[in-house]
């Protein structure tokens, strides 16, 4: 969250948010003195929900990119619009974002919060998506075009969305289950199974340190394999702990995790048997199933978003490997014809930049801090007149969703 018109985020916290004190016991009187403790202000949100986990009850008022508990997340709306960016709704428009397919009634709920809990005087409401392909535009090597592929991939999912011309092409978007917790687990998985010695309380933030500091993607997972056994010393590293109870000191070491993390976006088997697909192949079958006109542009500009896609060459991987299966279809295509047919040549580029850890919320402040923002938006006169369906009309667009 943060101001339009700013670089960067003034605040990063995660959406949890802690209710309830540590006189709240099991049953029906748990559950009355949870109410009373959300009623009386008694929570607390992002890392100190996290840091109070052992004395209040731990919620995820959103999954998978939904929003799962509309109350929860009003109290957490209030704590980030008073407590963290100090503001008087009243006086400010407000962004938000959305993910993709998310139900017209999610839209119609936020509207009802923001205008009668909040009484803010103007909203918009984002697609994702969208924003982060403005975002792209921040590299060299990206068009200024809202015609494109995003993946979009943060902690609890992935979404590949195809984008033409500033119309999300619902029928194509598809959603992958491997995302940042996913990584974080597996991680976890292999230290164990390596034998490595974790106090249990600090296993996961252990795995997720080991994830952010040291991963990477590599182009051949074999010769990776090799690299590290012939030099052990050279590759492998060692992470320092401190534990959060007793606070001894301990030492870590980390070998195959560093590669065999992300690798799951690209060899998901590695690590579950419910979902074999890889990226690549899930990026190729959205773009073949999208209006013919614009799978070159589609092709030509996919761009990364999200933290989970920060590894390093994992955009350089994700291209080859596009790559590798577009010129497939088209050898196939050719010799199919028997030579008489030449199919031109697609190419394939796939943006990295500086903005795409927080590509959304970047794209969100160049969209807002723009004068035409203001006609957008829907103001609180118009809600007080036809009421929360306004939120189903994009002006942007003139779209109806």
């Amino acid at each position: 969250m943060g101001y339009a018109g700013n670089n960067d985020p003034q605040f990063i916290i995660p959406t949890a948010i802690a209710t309830g004190g540590t006189s709240t016991t099991t049953g029906n009187k748990g559950n009355l003195a949870s109410k009373r403790g959300i009623e009386d202000l008694d929570f607390f949100i992002g890392d100190e929900a996290l840091a109070n986990s052992k004395s209040y009850n731990i919620s995820y008022p959103i999954r998978h990119g939904q929003i799962d508990n509309w109350d929860l997340m009003e109290k957490y709306w209030e704590h980030c619009i008073f407590k963290y960016l100090r503001c008087e709704p009243e006086d400010h428009y407000f962004l938000l974002t959305e993910p993709p397919l998310n139900a017209p009634e999610n839209r119609e709920y936020t509207a009802e919060i923001m205008f009668e809990s909040f009484n803010v005087p103007g909203m918009y409401i984002a697609v994702q998506a969208v924003l982060a392909l403005a975002a792209g535009w921040t590299s060299k090597d990206a068009e200024q075009t809202l015609t494109g592929t995003v993946i979009d991939s943060g902690d609890g999912v992935t979404h590949v969305i195809p984008v033409a011309e500033g119309y999300v092409i619902g029928s194509s978007i598809k959603h992958i289950p491997i995302a940042g917790r996913d990584i974080t687990g597996f991680v976890q998985q292999l230290l164990r199974e390596r034998g490595e010695v974790i106090p249990p309380e600090d296993s996961l933030e252990v795995a997720k340190k080991i994830k952010e500091m040291y991963s990477y993607v590599c182009p051949d997972i074999v010769k990776e394999f090799r690299k590290y056994d012939t030099e052990p010393s050279k590759y492998f590293k060692v992470y320092n702990g401190i534990n959060s109870v007793t606070k001894q000191p301990y030492d870590v070491d980390v070998g195959y995790e560093r590669f065999l993390g992300p690798e799951i976006f690209f060899n998901p088997e590695i690590a579950s048997a419910e979902f074999l697909t890889p990226l690549p192949d899930v990026v190729d079958n959205v773009i073949q199933t999208s209006p013919i006109d614009v799978r070159r542009g589609l092709y030509k500009n996919i761009v990364l978003s999200g933290g989970s896609t920060m590894y390093k060459d994992f955009g350089r991987r994700l291209q080859r490997d596009i790559k590798c299966i577009v010129d497939d279809r088209i050898a196939r295509f050719e010799s199919a014809s028997g030579g008489n047919m030449k199919a031109k040549a697609i190419d394939v580029n796939v943006i990295s930049h500086k903005r795409q850890r927080y590509a959304v919320w970047f794209g969100g402040s160049l969209l807002a801090s723009t004068p035409e923002f203001y006609q957008y938006c829907h103001t609180k006169a118009d809600y007080e007149e036809y009421g929360p369906s306004i939120c189903r009309h994009n002006r942007v667009f003139g779209t109806i969703s």
